[in-house]
């Protein structure tokens, strides 16, 4: 599968309307496109920060709704967003839930690493990184996103709460730690949000 992901940062105080219209008019818009499989929103009420990712069943479908999707994106976040970034990625690795309940947290890394050792990195999440991970209390699934040519990539870690959430910061630093020395894959970033929506469904 594909994913399209959306980060935008803005004033806080704009935010829940944001979250408003991609949760019922972004939603119903996305699930009325072909090869569409599933969404994830996520919010940081306080810093005020939203990223989206939606998931497509193949390259073509990700590429087919771009238009579409774009002149929706702006409209819903205009009046949220000062700033704006889209990215596309293969989902290299994924385990996602149906759907989440309130209170759930999510959890994201951004990575980079050498072109030449994307198997590497992907060989280190999902056999020795992921089944550590579904070990953890609250670990409701995860993702290894990336643009192999360019060299980079993001984790994604969906928790039940934010007690789990936070139970694991340590022994994630810890996996985080060997898969860079393993790989020679860099951290760029650790962010945490509050996972606001999230749905997956079966390939057709």
């Amino acid at each position: 599968m594909f994913v399209r992901t959306t980060y935008a940062t803005g004033d806080p105080a704009k935010l829940d309307e944001a979250v408003r219209k991609m949760t019922s008019e972004g939603r119903q818009a996305l699930e009325r496109e072909p090869g569409f499989r599933g969404a994830g929103l996520f919010a940081d009420r306080e810093v005020g920060k939203l990223l989206t990712g939606t998931w497509w069943e193949d390259e073509e479908a990700l590429r087919a709704s771009a238009e579409r999707m774009g002149e929706l994106r702006t409209r819903m976040l205009a009046p949220f967003a000062t700033t704006l970034t889209v990215d596309t990625w293969e989902a290299a690795v994924a385990t996602r839930p149906e759907s989440v309940g309130e209170g759930a947290r999510f959890r994201m890394i951004r990575l980079r690493f050498d072109p030449s050792r994307a198997d590497d990195l992907v060989d280190a999440f999902e056999n020795g990184a992921l089944p550590k991970l579904q070990q953890m209390p609250g670990f409701q699934g995860g993702a290894l996103l990336m643009d192999r040519a360019a060299g980079e990539g993001q984790v994604g870690a969906i928790y039940a709460d934010q007690e789990s959430l936070v139970a694991s910061r340590g022994p994630v630093a810890v996996l985080r730690g060997q898969a860079a020395s393993k790989t020679g894959a860099t951290v760029r970033s650790v962010e945490e949000f509050e996972a606001v929506m999230v749905t997956s469904r079966p390939p057709s």
